[in-house]
């Protein structure tokens, strides 16, 4: 069976989790508590670069990096949501730009914005920048959709949720009706329900 290593408060760990969760497969989960450097370094020993997620398969072949998770996902379990379109190359290379949207200014931004007290001024505006815009562009792209790519759930899908999680927290999007209404959504599927299931008593913990 698959090993997976993660933490469930980690957006990326929770991107490649609603993955597997849509696809239906069987794993081993291993939480890597990323706080505490000793189980950071036990990890090291599978995974020298020490980073989540990770994926085991075969008892031997490591695929690190969510992205490359869920390709290896969906290319090789036919069960489940199917995450890629079979064949269509301009609607492919549309996801992996909102992939690395999500990354570079969804992520990226709402961390700064969760440290701002460590923060410099410009880069904490910056973020808000980069929010307000993702804002407005996803909101665009729901008008009359139910998911971002239209109709299907998708791996850009399993990208764009998480860090909503901590966007609404940090920076509310209530009055984007659409996104906000796309996040209502995600949380009503059966997926995510699972994945913040692992998640939000760790976030209350952490008073997150």
């Amino acid at each position: 069976m698959m090993k997976f290593y993660y933490y469930p408060v980690s957006t990326y760990s929770q991107k490649v989790l609603l993955a597997l969760y849509e696809k239906q497969v069987s794993f081993e989960p291993y939480l890597v508590n990323i706080l505490d450097q000793q189980e950071v370094e036990e990890f090291r020993r599978i995974y020298p670069l020490g980073k989540i997620p990770l994926l085991i398969v075969d008892n031997q072949h490591l695929i690190p990096e969510s992205s490359i998770i869920i390709e290896y996902l969906d290319h090789h379990f036919d069960s489940g949501t199917r995450l890629f379109p079979a064949g269509n190359y301009d609607e492919i290379r549309q996801m992996h730009f909102l992939d690395r949207v999500a990354d570079l200014y969804l992520n990226n931004s709402i961390v700064t914005l969760m440290f701002a007290k460590n923060r410099r001024t410009a880069e904490v505006d910056e973020a808000k920048r980069c929010l307000l815009y993702c804002y407005e562009q996803l909101n665009r792209r729901l008008q009359g959709n139910s998911w971002i790519m239209g109709e299907r759930f998708t791996y850009v899908d399993c990208a764009i949720i998480p860090p909503l999680l901590y966007a609404e927290r940090h920076m509310p999007f209530q009055e984007y009706g659409n996104l906000l209404a796309y996040f209502q959504r995600a949380q009503a599927r059966a997926s995510y329900q699972k994945v913040l299931a692992d998640a939000l008593p760790l976030l209350t913990a952490m008073g997150v």
